[in-house]
């Protein structure tokens, strides 16, 4: 695909996760934004996308992705030719799971904690939940001046990933089966689905990270989320990947003001109920879906690169900076502005 050749198809990598391009894209807005140019817009699964895909034929490089940093990272380190858009930030219920009456309350408290460390699949980058577990326990730690070694760790199966079982979500944590069964102390959990399936099991939250007034003690897959393209999208349909994130702005206001008809949208994105919807999603999280550059995202950013390769998820080292491309960014806030005087 070349800048002469027509574009007629874009794909859009959905996450189960709240996000304004899927937000866009569920209210029709993607569709009927592209329509006029002969566009289709498709969408494909995150778990149908090739982790180590090195971006050579047109429907990757036609792709928008938000979704998990986690996935992007490795794919960077392995030199996926993308290039991050846009940053978002939801907070979405990152909590430390304890069986009820155990009287959990201060981080303090986890020291000697046996903790469910769901483990690695087909290579270490595509082992997400295990990465987010890892991070989430060692930021909970670090609240009380405690590291990854205070704890112990027992190993627990991560399931094969199908987003096509409304309940794989749900299962995704099997830690949380274990700290049931008493097998292990504390798990580690992120999301509505694992909210609800929590509730489900009678689990108490012990350590409720969303409390906690720094945002670094909530770095993680999620947080913050890059918008990724490739590089030659950018060069060769530069007017494209502007409209797209126009859209999305647009889908982000949208929802700022219309939390209600959101949280349906939610509950069918993020494979959950209405319950876990509200569990995971508070504090007028639906007012902040929108994507910026901002240099504390961008610095949080840096801080996952840092512990998934310290940590062993990442082959190479990603120079952050140069993987940002703001420019589409811009103009696509430019035109927003230019909305909203009209």
């Amino acid at each position: 695909m070349t800048a002469n050749e027509k574009l007629d198809r874009i794909w859009l990598v959905r996450s189960p996760v709240p996000a304004a391009s899927s937000i866009a894209w569920s209210l029709g807005w993607l569709d009927a934004e592209f329509a006029p140019d002969g566009i289709t817009v498709d969408w494909l699964r995150a778990d149908r996308l090739r982790i180590a895909e090195r971006d050579h034929d047109v429907m990757t490089r036609s792709l928008f992705r938000e979704g998990g940093n986690i996935p992007a990272l490795a794919a960077r380190a392995l030199g996926a030719d993308t290039r991050v858009i846009g940053l978002t930030w939801i907070d979405e219920r990152q909590a430390i799971m304890v069986r009820p009456g155990a009287n959990v309350l201060d981080p303090v408290q986890l020291k000697g904690m046996r903790f469910a460390l769901p483990g690695y699949v087909s290579t270490r980058g595509a082992s997400v939940v295990r990465g987010m577990s890892l991070h989430g326990i060692k930021s909970a730690l670090r609240l009380a001046g405690l590291s990854l070694e205070d704890v112990r760790f027992v190993d627990v199966p991560t399931p094969k990933v199908d987003f096509s079982e409304p309940q794989m979500m749900q299962r995704m944590w099997s830690g949380l089966q274990a700290l049931a069964d008493d097998r292990v102390d504390a798990v580690y959990v992120k999301g509505a689905a694992a909210a609800e399936a929590a509730q489900q099991l009678g689990l108490e939250v012990g350590i409720d990270l969303d409390a906690y007034p720094s945002r670094m003690a909530r770095v993680n897959n999620g947080t913050p989320r890059p918008i990724l393209t490739h590089r030659r999208m950018i060069e060769e349909h530069f007017d494209i990947v502007v409209r797209f994130l126009l859209s999305s702005l647009r889908a982000a206001d949208w929802a700022a003001s219309n939390p209600v008809e959101l949280r349906h949208i939610l509950a069918r994105e993020t494979f959950s109920g209405p319950a876990g919807v509200d569990a995971a999603y508070r504090d007028g999280f639906h007012r902040s879906l929108h994507p910026d550059l901002s240099p504390e995202r961008i610095d949080m950013l840096r801080i996952q690169e840092l512990f998934l390769r310290i940590h062993g998820f990442l082959e190479n080292a990603v120079d952050i900076d140069g993987w940002i491309d703001a420019r589409p960014l811009t103009a696509a806030l430019a035109l927003r502005t230019k909305d909203r005087a009209a």
